[in-house]
């Protein structure tokens, strides 16, 4: 029996830690080469698993429903999201495309090109920003004129409104977002702290846009602060 559950446990990490590795495509968009590449670690994942008893199939159900609740659970701590379900990619900004995250999510062009075109948007210049999720969703923002009911179409000149970037979720620094836009942690510590905020621990969710870096801070109980 302990034999059993320990070749259950590998596996299933061992498949896990694989599919991790084959990117966010595999999750979302299944190819020909994704999909049987996701059978195959499937069948050669079960094969060695023999559950030769009722007591050992009710064992293993057990056993992976638990792995499965405790990931679910883990993923909603910020330090272990980013390893367990992975980062948001920017593949397009401002009309352009990111080749250095494109090839780092192994996503091609060609499916960027026909995700984005069945949202609608066939020319990737009035796009603002295109997101590849954690789950391998692809989330398009336009650019203002090309909004619905455009300033364009009532011949107002539109105003970027600028892009929002968490820069503090649920305690924890977005050192990334903050590189972004420039800035250092003492920027953001003096910001939380002029906002009213004893520190960043006790900021729940602040959110800056790319354009002035005015920040709008959270923390989680009803107090919402800009600064």
């Amino acid at each position: 029996m302990l034999s059993f559950i320990g070749s259950l446990l590998f596996l299933f990490f061992t498949a896990i830690v694989v599919v991790r590795f084959m990117g966010k495509t595999a999750l979302a968009q299944f190819t020909p080469h994704d999909f049987t590449a996701i059978f195959f670690i499937i069948a050669m994942a079960m094969n060695p698993i023999d559950a030769d008893s009722i007591g050992k199939a009710l064992i293993g159900i057990l056993l992976i429903i638990t792995l499965h609740l405790s990931f679910a659970r883990l993923s909603l701590y910020n330090h272990l999201n980013r390893f367990l379900i992975g980062e948001p990619a920017i593949l397009i900004k401002h009309g352009k495309l990111d080749r250095r995250n494109l090839k780092k999510s192994r996503f091609s062009l060609a499916e960027l090109l026909s995700s984005v075109r069945s949202q609608g948007y066939s020319d990737v210049t009035t796009i603002q920003y295109a997101i590849l999720e954690p789950n391998g969703a692809i989330s398009v923002l336009p650019k203002p004129e090309m909004m619905p009911a455009t300033k364009e179409d009532m011949s107002i000149e539109p105003d970027y409104q600028g892009f929002p970037m968490a820069l503090i979720v649920e305690g924890d620094i977005q050192h990334e977002h903050l590189k972004m836009i420039e800035k250092d942690e003492v920027w953001l510590k003096h910001a939380v702290k002029k906002a009213g905020f004893t520190g960043v621990r006790a900021v729940f969710f602040a959110v800056v846009k790319d354009t002035d870096h005015s920040l709008i801070i959270d923390d989680g109980h009803g107090t919402i602060r800009s600064v």
